[in-house]
């Protein structure tokens, strides 16, 4: 997945425009974006949702982004959700495999009591947004089946450690925030999940953000959050493979192919070695159709 489109769960209007925004995944928010008041009504709305959408010949992905564990709302969350089958649940300040595996648990029982089976709705986890969290990056390998992305964030992040500020005066991130983004790219490499990177919230300043999803892609996310439908293709743009990436990657694979044995092969006058077909295989896996079609 490349483009995550962010859209609050208690908004109809947005959830139907989201849809024609080209997003790879659609993230239904019962989190941040929804009052404590507009819960319940949420829920409602997000279960709805889900049971159209699905029927779509094709479609995003769909996740949830439910409420975290330590709110008490997220049982509340996946007693709606689950019957209407997303792809996935988003974990909103996830605190490393432990609560992965805690998650794993809900769910198990919530697919078996609506006959679905056993590790259809997957979990990605926002791994950084507690300081806890942090220290408990390197635990999410072998927690859960279930684990499909890792993904981080600064501004929950930021209001915990009572800083003024996540990004200095010309938008970069500030070094806790750095920290926490390495972090991400670490945790998921070893948990052997992709890495999504996280929001940008001046969606008005589209060269900013068009640098930061370059970084991003430069340094081994595989795609990045959206607050607004106007970053996605931005998004789906710079996370694309170019035609020649694409030719040097399967040229790659193919060199490896004929020669099982090699630790090196020679490509146009060129040297690659096992790093490089590591890449070159995830670099395909990338190009592979990015819309869900309906079972």
């Amino acid at each position: 997945m490349r483009s995550l489109l962010f859209v609050p769960a208690d908004s109809p209007k947005k959830l139907d425009k989201a849809m024609t925004s080209g997003a790879d995944a659609l993230i239904v928010d019962l989190e941040d974006s929804v009052a404590a008041g507009g819960k319940a009504a949420a829920r409602h709305r997000a279960a709805a949702f889900l049971k159209e959408t699905v029927a779509h010949k094709t479609r995003p992905h769909l996740l949830v982004r439910v409420n975290d564990l330590k709110t008490g709302l997220i049982d509340a969350d996946l007693d709606a959700i689950v019957p209407a089958t997303p792809d996935a649940i988003m974990l909103p300040k996830a605190e490393g495999g432990a609560s992965i595996i805690h998650v794993d648990a809900k769910l198990a029982v919530r697919e078996a009591q609506n006959g679905l089976a056993e590790g259809q709705i997957k979990i990605a986890a926002i791994a950084t947004e507690t300081a806890s969290a942090l220290f408990l990056a390197g635990t999410y390998a072998g927690a859960s089946n279930r684990l499909s992305a890792l993904t981080w964030g600064a501004e929950d992040l930021s209001a915990e450690l009572g800083a003024e500020r996540n990004r200095d005066v010309e938008g970069m991130l500030l070094d806790p925030y750095r920290l926490a983004r390495a972090l991400c790219l670490a945790a998921a490499a070893a948990a052997g999940v992709p890495a999504i990177d996280t929001v940008f919230v001046d969606f008005r300043d589209t060269e900013a953000f068009r640098r930061e999803c370059g970084a991003a892609r430069r340094d081994g996310f595989s795609g990045k959050m959206a607050i607004h439908p106007a970053q996605v293709p931005i998004i789906n743009a710079i996370f694309t493979p170019t035609p020649e990436a694409l030719r040097q990657a399967r040229a790659i694979v193919e060199a490896f192919a004929a020669n099982p044995d090699a630790g090196v092969v020679g490509i146009d006058g060129r040297m690659f070695d096992r790093p490089h077909l590591t890449r070159a295989k995830r670099l395909l896996e990338r190009a592979e159709p990015k819309h869900k079609p309906n079972p």
